[in-house]
């Protein structure tokens, strides 16, 4: 299903406008929250996802990445953001990061979008996998979207202190 003509994927660079931001980084905490708000979820520090909001979007570009928005008539309906992994974890890698579809914007298929996005854009930088890690009992849809688009389950390349962690990786 194609993604909405109405609905726009903007990368967030430094020159991108202040309310674009606040727009992201509004997604970016909402992300947080939900994730502190499972059962279960232990080890996640919203401080540290506070900072990197903040920090937005050099949080992501000075890591070797970036960031994306999506938004509906000026709307904002979904944020992810990537970073690269350095050698010594995977050379030529990249970690998918924080994806988020807020309630409205599901069903869309646009949390497919927003990582395919990312996947284009690896794949352009000669990319040759992409990682992410995910709590599977807890995130289902994003889960299963990850196993759709082909990410495999793979052995722990992260200290990520939040239990029941699953670790995939998608060669490209």
């Amino acid at each position: 299903m194609p993604l909405n003509p109405q609905i726009v994927l903007q990368e967030i660079t430094a020159i991108t406008p202040e309310s674009t931001l606040l727009q992201a980084r509004s997604l970016l905490l909402e992300y947080g929250r939900f994730v502190i708000a499972q059962p279960g979820v232990t080890g996640f520090c919203f401080g540290s996802l506070e900072q990197e909001a903040a920090r937005l979007p050099h949080s992501y570009i000075e890591q070797g990445g970036g960031c994306l928005l999506a938004q509906e008539q000026g709307q904002p309906l979904g944020f992810i953001a990537w970073r690269s992994l350095p050698p010594p974890v995977a050379p030529q890698a990249w970690e998918l990061k924080r994806l988020w579809v807020r309630p409205s914007g599901r069903g869309a298929r646009l949390g497919f979008s927003l990582t395919q996005a990312v996947l284009d854009r690896a794949i352009a930088a000669g990319i040759n996998a992409v990682y992410l890690d995910t709590v599977a009992d807890t995130m289902t849809f994003a889960y299963r979207l990850y196993l759709e688009m082909g990410f495999q389950p793979c052995s722990q390349y992260n200290d990520n202190p939040v239990e029941g962690i699953t670790y995939m990786r998608k060669s490209l």
